[in-house]
């Protein structure tokens, strides 16, 4: 596995393993992560990916950086050049209520892309997103890639209140407010489920490595699910 490591603070180190978005790259990066976190045990405190890179974070009272590294190294060093073929076992279902009352940009997306809102809410919700890092804000998760006629250019002018829960796009990605917040993706729809909690065990619904899959709802449905009323 190729991989490189800066000394990024006085408790922590961090693993690149590219320089580019890229979902083979999330694959190696959630096998490293769970490797290392198997292997090194309590010695980590955290450890926080991203696109291309693996934070680690130990205690400076029980490690150091020389001894952590050379474990890290050999752990690493025991791992494929390529993860396996990822398959699409353990993909988290999001329902999704897609109308414009709740995704204003829902027209605007399908008009851009030369397709019906049938056609778009068809293919956002059959593709299979990668979760590859959490970001911007508690619990808020980039997923990609979308279809390519789906990806959307950021609003010029972000909308100073995104309801939690908006389901929006942005480029080639697509993500999910968990919490209300300004923002400027193209909003599309809105899921009932509460992505971030701070009193749950995990508050993040999502996290990185993971697979998820939007699941097209009634209205009904996402009122029932706890949904807000438009």
């Amino acid at each position: 596995m190729r991989w490189r490591c800066q000394a990024t603070g006085i408790d922590t180190l961090t693993l690149y393993f590219g320089d580019r978005i890229d979902i083979a790259l999330t694959e190696t990066i959630h096998l490293a992560g769970e490797a290392l976190s198997s292997k090194l045990g309590s010695r980590l405190v955290d450890r926080v990916p991203s696109y291309t890179s693996l934070l680690l974070r130990y205690d400076l009272l029980k490690d150091d950086y020389s001894s952590l590294l050379a474990d890290v190294t050999a752990i690493l060093d025991d791992l494929p050049e390529r993860p396996a073929e990822p398959n699409n076992a353990g993909i988290i279902d999001i329902p999704a209520y897609y109308h414009s009352s709740v995704g204003p940009d829902l027209e605007a997306v399908a008009k851009r892309a030369g397709l019906t809102i049938d056609q778009v809410i068809q293919r956002h919700s059959e593709q299979v997103y990668h979760v590859f890092a959490i970001g911007f804000a508690p619990g808020f998760a980039y997923l990609g890639e979308v279809p390519q006629e789906l990806a959307t250019p950021r609003l010029a002018t972000p909308r100073p209140k995104v309801p939690a829960g908006s389901l929006g796009i942005a480029d080639q990605q697509t993500a999910i407010y968990p919490l209300e917040s300004p923002g400027g993706w193209n909003l599309i729809g809105r899921t009932p489920l509460t992505m971030f909690d701070a009193s749950r065990e995990q508050p993040s619904l999502l996290s990185a490595g993971q697979k998820v899959r939007f699941r097209a709802i009634t209205r009904d449905e996402y009122l029932a699910r706890g949904g807000q009323p438009e």
